[in-house]
């Protein structure tokens, strides 16, 4: 039985979101929301509410799953979440309907007994060795490398179970995959969710203006909150999806906590709302998810967490990742045997002197001077300072330390000497380089001028049992 959830999160390198890769965003971590409720909930009323069965879309991907699939090596239940963007019918007024892509996908990992879950995230942006598979059109699709995501965008629900299945060696019995219009449906069926913010936030872009301190946000404004990027935060999409994470935890909490999902007459209107947006393998039947709810139930939100596949940067492209290894390798094989995930091993401490890190200063605040002045005192010190300029397009909330492939060492080191910096990969820092972007708190490095590299450890895994406030974002 898999016992505490301790494995490293990490997340994705910082600057621009591609062009739709906000509402992409949404689409995953909004609509996953809904695909967990419906797994991980006591869903045993189901058994008295058949007529949500007409609800539930189902397709047959059996012949996407190829002859040669993983054993299965216990009774533990392993659900593929699949997050949609499509934008027809009740989806329609959040963009143009251009077909079907999916930008999120998390395997929910049930132990036997209802024991613990814990959902694994894949990030889209992870160059893989993808299996062959067929296309929604019926073509076959050679084997090559490419970014996970494309499974779903080429075959549908089919391949990327095929896919999943293939690269971790786990075998998963089933998929969920969802719109994102059924997030609405389920935070405002909980009467909202609650959220913590540090300070006060107002973003045009996703409309979102809330105060400093708790809030229950419902609908509209949750799913302003899920997709606002500038307006939370460093602006990283790092900072971004460890927020996310905290709201589908949330999510969860509310779900198991709320009378909700006691009280008979509220949760047909509740799984009526939802199961309107649920597609699912043709074996997922009513029958099955009574099944699970009877596994699951009594679980507590704190026995729930959320992770993501370990990775590191991809050097042929800053703007892609590759899962780092072992600690990737490890994490499948737990969840194979249903063990506990252990914590990643700390990498190796690495001495460099400053002389060794090359490093950009931009000026991101509206100081004329700032990075002239910054630059001084890192030459001062050694460092190699290859540029001092001027920081184009959105300035931070606080200084950044970014690093271009094959810095990140570099960059780690340089973080010991500026106050409160973790380092985040850029898309735009050439290759070998630091960015040190000035933020309106830089004051100047450290007094201590030590450069040991720090482990490799991110923050930890995100429990749903969590207070929202406990580590405000």
């Amino acid at each position: 039985m898999i016992s505490d959830y301790e494995y490293l999160d990490q997340g994705y390198p910082s600057g621009p979101p591609p062009k739709r890769g906000v509402w992409w965003r949404v689409i995953g971590w909004a609509s996953i929301a809904m695909a967990v409720v419906l797994v991980g909930t006591s869903l045993a009323a189901y058994a008295a509410y058949r007529k949500l069965e007409g609800n539930i879309k189902h397709e047959d991907v059996a012949a996407q799953l190829g002859g040669k699939r993983p054993p299965k090596l216990n009774k533990s239940l392993n659900v593929l979440l699949i997050g949609s963007d499509q934008r027809n019918g009740a989806n329609a007024k959040y963009g143009r309907d251009v077909g079907e892509r999916s930008d999120t996908m998390i395997l929910l990992h049930l132990s036997p007994g209802g024991g613990k879950a814990v959902g694994i995230s894949f990030p889209r942006d992870s160059m893989v060795q993808m299996p062959q598979c067929k296309s929604t059109s019926g073509h076959t699709i050679p084997a090559h490398l490419g970014m996970i995501n494309e499974s779903f965008n080429n075959g549908g629900a089919g391949c990327t179970w095929h896919t999943i299945e293939t690269l971790t060696g786990i075998r998963i019995d089933h998929f969920v995959k969802v719109d994102f219009s059924g997030f609405k449906r389920v935070v405002d069926a909980l009467d909202g969710v609650q959220i913590c913010l540090s300070k006060r936030v107002a973003d045009k872009q996703s409309k979102l203006y809330l105060s400093a301190g708790r809030h229950i946000v419902k609908g509209e404004q949750a799913l302003a909150y899920v997709r606002t990027r500038h307006g939370i935060g460093n602006g990283s999409d790092t900072d971004r999806i460890k927020r996310q994470q905290k709201f589908l935890g949330a999510v969860v909490k509310k779900a198991t906590s709320n009378g909700t999902l006691t009280n008979p007459s509220k949760l047909l209107s509740f799984l009526n709302a939802m199961t309107k947006s649920v597609t699912t393998d043709k074996d997922f039947t009513i029958d099955e998810m009574k099944k699970v709810a009877g596994s699951v139930q009594g679980m507590s939100a704190g026995k729930v967490q959320f992770i993501t596949v370990p990775w590191g940067a991809y050097a042929p492209d800053p703007n892609r990742i590759q899962w780092r290894q072992p600690d990737a390798n490890n994490l499948f094989a737990a969840i194979r045997n249903d063990n506990k995930v252990q914590a990643a091993v700390p990498a190796k401490k690495v001495k460099l002197q400053p002389s060794q890190v090359k490093v950009q200063v931009l000026n991101g605040t509206a100081t004329p001077g700032l990075a002239a002045r910054a630059g001084d005192q890192l030459t001062q010190h050694g460092y190699q300072v290859a540029k001092v300029g001027t920081l184009t397009g959105t300035r931070p909330d606080k200084t950044e330390i970014r690093y271009g492939t094959g810095a990140d060492q570099q960059a780690a080191a340089l973080a010991q000497v500026v106050p409160d910096a973790k380092p985040v990969a850029g898309q735009d820092t050439p290759a070998g380089t630091v960015d040190l972007v000035l933020g309106p708190d830089w004051q100047g490095l450290k007094s201590s001028q030590s450069t040991n590299i720090p482990s490799s450890s991110a923050a930890g895994a995100v429990n749903a049992g969590e207070d929202p406030c406990s580590d405000k974002t």
